[in-house]
């Protein structure tokens, strides 16, 4: 990071700016109150060598030692990231973002009840799945393109933005028509050809935590979207693998406070995906609410043993206004209230 001294002017800032990316490193210009940071992201050897302390308005260089550079708090931001997706307030630390809706959409009846079921109860969003990536090449992958008009349709009476995983680059113009949150889900986040364009799409993204990734590896995922210029970024913890076998995966709640110190992103938890079971859903999600997550995505479905994908998982459409009440009450010992 190139610290630029307080009377730097626009001239010098450009100078630097220049000499940095002639060296093919990625450049990122960050005006504020008194001075200008400038942050050079690739090889730091080469830059190095540029002797950038020598030219005109540079006060100083400071080396960033995180293999992550736009996702940290060292670099880009010292302040948490607040954004809001159709006025829904996401990250900041005043506010809890509840999404929630099916793991997939199956038909027309079924995902408009739910939108208003789960907007009745206090979500802020909707999610739902077209396209899914399954284990089994046999397992429904949902309904593609109807499955977003449906999901459309449903944020137009209810209101809610609409959450939805981008599965393929070949599905990008669908995705950007209908959706207002692009989720990258766990089996994806090291896919960095997706990641790219989804940064480029313009809308807000949702990156899930591989299920074996470290939080190094979340982080450098992030970096792929952030570098394309969209900083409306959300990371989600959902579970990773480990020896345990009692749950679907371990949810790492230690991951929520670790991220919040090394990362200005708003990060949320997936409880559903964790634990594979009901019954835990709503421990898990008091237990993030208190431990200072931004927000919660989790599975709901009018009739979960009936359901075409991850029932068992599922909490029951009527129980979801108690469910999000007693997590409210949760985020609020955090000083936070729902979205």
């Amino acid at each position: 990071m190139v610290v630029m001294a307080p009377g730097a002017t626009g001239a010098q800032i450009e100078a630097v700016r220049a000499r940095l990316e002639s060296t093919g490193v990625h450049v990122l210009v960050m005006p504020g109150e008194l001075t200008t940071a400038i942050g050079a992201i690739g090889d730091p050897e080469r830059v190095g060598a540029l002797n950038l302390e020598g030219m005109a308005g540079v006060d100083r260089v400071v080396p960033i030692s995180r293999p992550y550079k736009l996702a940290s708090s060292e670099l880009a931001h010292h302040e948490p990231t607040r954004f809001t997706v159709d006025g829904r307030v996401v990250g900041g630390g005043e506010t809890f973002a509840l999404i929630a809706g099916p793991c997939t959409v199956e038909d027309r009846e079924q995902t408009l009840a739910l939108a208003r079921a789960v907007r009745d109860g206090g979500a802020a969003m909707l999610r739902g799945g077209a396209f899914k990536p399954r284990t089994s090449p046999f397992a429904f992958k949902g309904l593609g393109v109807p499955g977003l008009e449906l999901l459309a349709e449903a944020r137009a009476e209810t209101g809610l933005p609409v959450v939805t995983e981008f599965l393929d680059t070949q599905h990008a113009d669908a995705i950007a028509e209908h959706a207002d949150v692009v989720q990258i889900g766990a089996r994806n986040m090291q896919n960095y050809a997706l990641l790219e364009v989804a940064g480029k799409l313009g809308k807000p993204v949702l990156l899930k935590r591989g299920l074996s990734s470290s939080l190094d590896e979340l982080l450098q995922a992030a970096d792929y979207v952030l570098k394309e210029g969209n900083e409306r970024v959300m990371l989600c913890e959902r579970g990773i693998r480990t020896f345990e076998t009692a749950t679907r995966f371990t949810l790492d709640l230690g991951a929520v406070p670790w991220l919040k110190l090394h990362t200005h992103l708003p990060v949320i938890v997936d409880p559903s995906h964790a634990s594979g079971d009901r019954r835990l859903v709503e421990p898990l999600s008091r237990a993030a609410a208190a431990v200072g997550a931004d927000g919660i995505i989790v599975e709901v479905h009018e009739d979960p043993d009936e359901a075409l994908c991850d029932g068992p998982q599922a909490l029951y459409a009527r129980d979801f206004a108690g469910y999000a009440a007693n997590v409210a009450a949760h985020a609020a010992l955090m000083g936070r209230s729902l979205a």
